[in-house]
C-alpha cells in the first residue's frame, strides 16, 4: 500500500513523534510513580559506561545512556520502551511499504537496548525495562513494581555502602 501523504508531509508527521515527555508513557508513569509515594528520581540523567574491549573498535570510548527514570541512590533506571519503536513481541507491527529497511532498523533498536541494558547492569545498576502496553493497561502496577524494586534494593545498597567505608578505612589506616 502506498504512503497517504507526500514524502515533505511523512517527514513532518514523523518529526512530531516525541522521544520524551510522551504523555502515554512517560508523564503516564511519572504520575502514577508520584500517585503512589514513590520519590527519589530524575528523568534522563545521562550515565556513562566505558565499553567493553570487545565491542569497540579503537580506544576505550564513554558510551552515555539517558535512561528515561534514574534512581542514583538505589542505582537503578527504568526506560518505559514504545512497542513499535522497541519491538515489542506482542504489538509491534512491522511496516509493509520499505520493510527490509524497517526490519533492520526495530532489529537494531532491539540490540542496542539489550547491549544498554548489558552494560548497565555490568557497572552496578538494577534495569527495570517496561514495554508502552503494560503501561497503558495499568500504571499504577507498574509503579508498584518500581517500588518493590526500589525497597529491595535499599537493604543491598546499604550493605555496598558499608562495603565501601571499610574499604576505605583498610586504605586510610595502612598509609
Amino acid at each position: 500500500m502506498a504512503d497517504v501523504f507526500t514524502p515533505a508531509k511523512r517527514s513532518a508527521v514523523m518529526a512530531g513523534i516525541r522521544s520524551r515527555n510522551n504523555r502515554s508513557t512517560e508523564l503516564a508513569l511519572m504520575w502514577a510513580m508520584r500517585a503512589a509515594g514513590v520519590r527519589g528520581w530524575r528523568r534522563h540523567v545521562a550515565i556513562r559506561l566505558l565499553q567493553p574491549a570487545q565491542y569497540r573498535d579503537g580506544p576505550r570510548r564513554p558510551r552515555t545512556v539517558r535512561p528515561d527514570f534514574v534512581f542514583r541512590e538505589s542505582r537503578v533506571v527504568v526506560f518505559v520502551d514504545g512497542c513499535f519503536w522497541h519491538g515489542c513481541p506482542k504489538h509491534c507491527t512491522k511496516p509493509a511499504t520499505n520493510a527490509a529497511w524497517w526490519r533492520e532498523k526495530l532489529h537494531a533498536n532491539a540490540e542496542r537496548d539489550r547491549e544498554t541494558t548489558r552494560l548497565l547492569t555490568r557497572a552496578g545498576w538494577r534495569v527495570l525495562r517496561l514495554w508502552e502496553h503494560a503501561l497503558s493497561a495499568n500504571a499504577k502496577a507498574c509503579a508498584g513494581r518500581i517500588a518493590r524494586l526500589l525497597s529491595a534494593t535499599a537493604g543491598s545498597s546499604a550493605g555496598v555502602a558499608s562495603a565501601e567505608s571499610r574499604r576505605r578505612k583498610r586504605r586510610d589506616s595502612s598509609t
